[in-house]
């Protein structure tokens, strides 16, 4: 907060000590403390208070900018949805105009493409080429190498 160094401390102590008196001088450092304490703790409550202030006004414009921003997009989507129910009057009105005009040819029109459509053979399917026979496997010649698989078992404890 100031700039006070040790020096200029020590000198004040001194100063204080040789006017005040040896008595007196502990009673007013606490009394001085004291009051510096409340002073911080004001100015840190007066910060605090200003940076809420600053923070609240920060809010209120945020706020102000998305209703803006909201009532855009709202007058945009009502702009969007009159004109996509002018489309479809349209779209509407014509389908109207050709059903009535040509509602004749139309149908008849419609037979025809479905005449074709039954007169048209219908393609076969392809014809898959039948898996290769495999050869069978040969047969397996069992050989008698003379395993102890092979021999007949002796019985325990006689050896022979």
């Amino acid at each position: 907060m100031f700039d006070i160094g040790f020096t200029e401390l020590l000198i004040i102590g001194v100063v204080a000590l040789i006017v005040i008196g040896p008595e007196r001088l502990p009673k007013v450092a606490r009394t001085a403390g004291a009051w510096m304490g409340r002073l911080n703790r004001f100015v840190s409550q007066v910060r605090q208070d200003v940076e809420r202030d600053i923070q609240l006004d920060e809010l209120r414009k945020m706020q102000k900018d998305m209703k803006e921003s909201a009532q855009r997009f709202e007058i945009m989507a009502e702009e969007t949805g009159e004109a996509i129910q002018k489309e479809v009057g349209q779209v509407d009105k014509v389908i109207q105009a050709m059903s009535a005009t040509d509602g004749g040819l139309a149908a008849a029109a419609l037979e025809k493409v479905k005449a074709e459509q039954a007169a048209e053979p219908e393609p076969e399917p392809e014809a898959r080429p039948e898996p290769e026979a495999r050869p069978e496997p040969a047969a397996q010649v069992q050989l008698d190498l003379g395993l102890e698989a092979d021999k007949p078992e002796r019985p325990h404890g006689k050896a022979s």
